[in-house]
C-alpha cells in the first residue's frame, strides 16, 4: 500500500492533536489547565496559553474555512500580533472552558475535511498563490506543533506541567 501526501498530513494532524507520540499534542498540552494558569503571563513578558490558542484558534478557523470553499467569515486581523488578542480574564471559568470547547470541535472539524481532501485537492493551487494545498497544509501542522510546545514550556514555567504520557 502507498502512502499518499493525504495519509501523510492526517498522521501529523492526528500526531499534533490527540496522539502521544513523538511530541507532546496539543490536547494533552492543554488537558486540566484552568483560566488562571491559561491566564498566566510569566514575569519576563511574552505570550499566555490564553493568547496562543486564541492565535491557532483564528488561523484554523480560517483555514477550515478556505478548505469549505467558504469565505472567512468576520473581518480579517490587522496583523498576526492582533490575533493573539489580551492575555485573559484569570477568573473567566467559563470563557476559558468555552475556548476549549472550540478548539477541540475545530480540531474535529479540520480532521474530519482533510480526510475529505482528494489527491488532486492537495495539488491545487493555494488559494490566489503559486503554493499547492499540500504545502500550505503541512506547515499549518508544524505551526499547531509550535505552539503546543510553547504552551508546554509555559506550563513547566508556571509549575502546573505533571503530565506524563
Amino acid at each position: 500500500m502507498t502512502t499518499t501526501a493525504k495519509d501523510l498530513l492526517l498522521i501529523q494532524k492526528d500526531d499534533t492533536w490527540d496522539q502521544c507520540n513523538w511530541i507532546v499534542p496539543l490536547s494533552k498540552a492543554l488537558e486540566g489547565l484552568t483560566a488562571e494558569q491559561a491566564a498566566w503571563v510569566p514575569s519576563s513578558g511574552g505570550l499566555s496559553i490564553w493568547q496562543l490558542v486564541n492565535h491557532m484558534y483564528y488561523y484554523n478557523q480560517r483555514l477550515l474555512n478556505r478548505i469549505q470553499g467558504v469565505t472567512p467569515s468576520g473581518t480579517p486581523a490587522e496583523n498576526n500580533d492582533s490575533t493573539f488578542g489580551d492575555s485573559g480574564d484569570p477568573s473567566d471559568i467559563r470563557g476559558w472552558r468555552k475556548l476549549m470547547q472550540d478548539t477541540t470541535q475545530l480540531a474535529g472539524q479540520l480532521r474530519d475535511q482533510l480526510a475529505t481532501l482528494q489527491e488532486s485537492d492537495l495539488e491545487a493551487p493555494y488559494m490566489n498563490s503559486d503554493e499547492k494545498w499540500s504545502h500550505a497544509l503541512a506547515r499549518w501542522v508544524l505551526h499547531d506543533a509550535y505552539h503546543a510546545g510553547q504552551i508546554v514550556l509555559l506550563r513547566r514555567q508556571q509549575g502546573s506541567w505533571n503530565i506524563i504520557f
